[in-house]
Formats: C-alpha cells, sequence, structure tokens
C-alpha cells in the first residue's frame, strides 16, 4: 500500500490541508488502515477523485484514504442493466463499459472523473432528480467496511438503516467497497434538447416547474449578475435514431480535447483567467444570454450534455490560486424566488457577485442526510481572494439563515461555510441524534472523521 505525507486540496483549490495519504488497493488494506489509526491515535477521512467543492475529503493532520485504486468492475449483466463496481471506479469507466450495450447511468453528476463511492457518499443528483431521483434509489445493493472490520452487505431490506444512511453519510459511517447498480436502458446515444432564453429568475424556475414533467432532462444557467437573464435546456431521450449503432459507441460520444481542432483544451484555462473578475465575468455573461434568445432544438450525445464541466480541463484554475468556492441552496418552491432574489441582490450590492448559477427540479428522497426536496436548487459560484475571503465567508453565512428561514436545506458536497448550528436547524435534533447512534454503532472509536465531519457537526 502506497503511503505519503502530501497537502491535499478541495476541487476548487480554496482550501487545503496537510495528511498522511494512504492509497490501498484491497479490502484487507483498508483494514490495516484502520488499525494504524487506532494504535497510533488519528482519525480517517475517505477520499475518491476529489472532486468536492469543500473540505469533505481534507483531514488536517489525519489519514486521508485514497480510494481510487479499488476501481474495477466486476461484473456486467446486459440482460438486466445491473453492474457491480468497487467504490473507486469512476462514471467514466461506468459508462463506457455499459453505453455499447444500450445503458447509461441513471443519475450523474456535470463531471465525468467523481467516483462511485464518493456519489454515494454524497448522494448525487442529477439533471433529473425531479424524475429519477438520486443516485442512491438507483443502488441494489452495496458492502460496506466497517471501522471495527466488520464487512455488512446493505439493500433497501437488508441492514435498511445502515442502507438510507451510509448512502448520504459522507464517509464517515463506513467504506463502501463494492456496489450494484441499475442502469437506465436507452435507444439511442443521443438526447434531444429542447433550448430557450428566459428574462428574469420567476420565469426561469416556472419554466422549470412547468417543463420538468414534459422532459426527462431539465438545467437552467442563470446570469447572476445582471440577476435574472438565463437559459433553459431541456432534454428527452430519442426513440427514433436511424443510426444507434453509431450514436452508441464511445468514439461517438467523446468530447474532443481541442477546440476548433486545433488549441488544446487543457490551455483554455489560461486563456479564461483574465476574464475571473466581475467586469469580464458580466461581459461574458451578456454574451451567453445574448447567444441564447434564439429558441431552438437540437440533437446531442449524452457525454456531451451531462457533463459540461469536463469540456474545459482544468477550467477551475482560471480562478486563481486562491480558487472558488460554490455555494448550493435547495429551496421549496413556494419560498425559491424572494429568497434568492435577496441573496443575488445582495451579493451584487458588497460587489462579490457569482459568476456562475444552475438551477434544476427536486424532489424528496428518504435518505438520512438529505439535501432534497419539492423544490428548486442554485449552485453559486464565488471567486475567492485574499482580501474577499473573510467578506465572502460572512455572506455565504447570512445567505444560510436566508435558506433556513425559507425552509431550505444544503448539500454537503459543495458549501464551505455551513457551521454546525446551521446543520442542526437544518437537519433537525432527531435526524442528528439518529446519526450520532449510528455512528456510535459502527465507529465506536471515533475513526472516520473529516474537516467537514467537525465543521458541521462540531
Amino acid at each position: 500500500m502506497k503511503k505519503t505525507i502530501t497537502t491535499l486540496e478541495n476541487f476548487g483549490h480554496s482550501l487545503c490541508a496537510l495528511s498522511y495519504c494512504f492509497r490501498p488497493e484491497t479490502p484487507v488494506e483498508i483494514c490495516e488502515t484502520f488499525r494504524f489509526a487506532r494504535e497510533n491515535d488519528l482519525t480517517v477521512t475517505l477520499r475518491g477523485a476529489g472532486r468536492s467543492y469543500n473540505d469533505a475529503a481534507l483531514n488536517g493532520g489525519g489519514i486521508v484514504l485514497d480510494l481510487t485504486g479499488l476501481n474495477r468492475i466486476l461484473e456486467w449483466d446486459p440482460g438486466s442493466g445491473v453492474v457491480r463496481c468497487e467504490a473507486g471506479v469512476t462514471l467514466d469507466q461506468l459508462w463506457h463499459k455499459v453505453l455499447p450495450d444500450g445503458w447509461w447511468p441513471p443519475v450523474v453528476s456535470g463531471t465525468m472523473h467523481t467516483t462511485l463511492g464518493g456519489c454515494l457518499g454524497a448522494n448525487i443528483h442529477g439533471k433529473n432528480n425531479f424524475r429519477m431521483g438520486t443516485i442512491g434509489e438507483h443502488v441494489t445493493e452495496f458492502t460496506a467496511l466497517l471501522p471495527t472490520g466488520e464487512e455488512l452487505t446493505c439493500s433497501p431490506e437488508t441492514n435498511p438503516d445502515l442502507f438510507y444512511s451510509i448512502i448520504s453519510g459522507l464517509g464517515l459511517l463506513g467504506v463502501i467497497t463494492t456496489v450494484s447498480l441499475k442502469m437506465k436502458k436507452i435507444e439511442s446515444g443521443l438526447l434531444e434538447v429542447h433550448a430557450w432564453p428566459t428574462r428574469t429568475l420567476e420565469e426561469q424556475l416556472r419554466s422549470l416547474e412547468e417543463g420538468a414533467p414534459n422532459y426527462d432532462y431539465i438545467v437552467g444557467w442563470l446570469d447572476t449578475i445582471a440577476i435574472g437573464h438565463g437559459q433553459i435546456h431541456a432534454a428527452n431521450y430519442v426513440h427514433d435514431d436511424p443510426a444507434p449503432h453509431k450514436t452508441m459507441q464511445l468514439d461517438y460520444q467523446s468530447l474532443p480535447d481541442r477546440m476548433f481542432g486545433v488549441m488544446p483544451k487543457s490551455m483554455l484555462h489560461y486563456l479564461m483567467t483574465p476574464f475571473m473578475n466581475n467586469i469580464g465575468a458580466r461581459g461574458i455573461n451578456t454574451a451567453k444570454y445574448v447567444a441564447s434568445l434564439r429558441k431552438h432544438v437540437f440533437r446531442q450525445s449524452h457525454a456531451a450534455f451531462h457533463f459540461l464541466l469536463d469540456y474545459v480541463p482544468l477550467w477551475e484554475l482560471s480562478y486563481g490560486r486562491t480558487g472558488l468556492i460554490q455555494y448550493q441552496s435547495f429551496l421549496p418552491k413556494e419560498t425559491a424566488l424572494q429568497a434568492w432574489t435577496e441573496m443575488l441582490a445582495t451579493a451584487k450590492e458588497r460587489g462579490l457577485p457569482s459568476y456562475l448559477g444552475v438551477t434544476k427540479r427536486h424532489r424528496p428522497d428518504k435518505f438520512l442526510l438529505s439535501h432534497a426536496l419539492d423544490g428548486f436548487s442554485l449552485a453559486l459560484d464565488f471567486k475567492v481572494t485574499d482580501r474577499n475571503r473573510a467578506r465572502l465567508s460572512e455572506m455565504l453565512q447570512e445567505f444560510d439563515q436566508l435558506v433556513l428561514d425559507a425552509g431550505g436545506r444544503f448539500y454537503f458536497a459543495k458549501n464551505s461555510e455551513t457551521s454546525s448550528e446551521t446543520t442542526r436547524a437544518f437537519l433537525g435534533e432527531e435526524t442528528v441524534e439518529k446519526f450520532m447512534k449510528l455512528k456510535q454503532r459502527v465507529d465506536p472509536d471515533g475513526l472516520l472523521e473529516s474537516d467537514l465531519y467537525r465543521r458541521i457537526f462540531g
């Protein structure tokens, strides 16, 4: 097992922590890590691809267990659509395996480079949450290795309390080692995408709510500087593809690695950096909105539609050495408009505007640390600088109170400022108590911790 001492960062490069990094390749080596931690009075944090925007995979002064070495697809049944994988398998590996047989992952994140273990720990949602729910709803069973050394199988029928808490549990209750997941049957490698502009935030939220029943996916882009201008992308599966054997080939789905066939995309973030300021972002958002004014329908590959964050490799570096943070709130459909209007106006007034806003439609689920509700989400990207960090933190904590007052919820893979008081207020004391009792049961020595855990649970 590889062991190093290294400084790790969050995906946005705005947080970092020095840790011991262990990279196991078998469950036996995971058990060895827990034994080492117990003997040396250290805590352990689980880490997949490191795509969290906050401190979920950081553990200052402790051990970070890098699970990317457990990355084998163990079984694939094209007849039933059920795949069994190790937790370090990425969505990229997964769709490459199942697509040629006419299947697609039922829920994906905005990047294909997340691991399944990370996806389940955060219980990710996609652009189809209103219809398909979170990824956890498509898990048939998983195996988890507890810090005590016990290995359990969990499903909705077997150990259901752990099934609904380890999924969404941020890697704080046990290590998912293998997962069985039901794929979505498709007839084409294409989606039919409908794009139209929205002039106000109210119009965008109405488009999401009224459009969701008519589409398989729907998502909104929001200009958070002009406050309201935006665009909706809604998509349906294609059932009349004249050449599905072609569109479901892996080469057809691959995102190009060069712009206009010439410039490597890996260089684009250098060109984006000069525009990552208030003036530059305003210009980019205005140009994007003007370009979106024409309603149109087009067909797009699954990979191109879903994985927008992978279009420009290393795009997050364009925000500079101090990085970015993402703030995502989930609000009931009755209160979202008023609360987000106040948030965006406050950010603009204080000279701390978000450079990107993304909206989605959501539904509730049964997982213990759930972020879901009957309403909408808004994800906001904020640039961090040495000069604005304290002011930004203060403003986002004010936003937390607005969300609580509006009956909203938070997503622990994103926000980096949420306090333990806010966490208890939105989860409720009953949920927090249930989580802590489960943790005492499966992790009696308190080995599984992270910077996030210490922040949100105190």
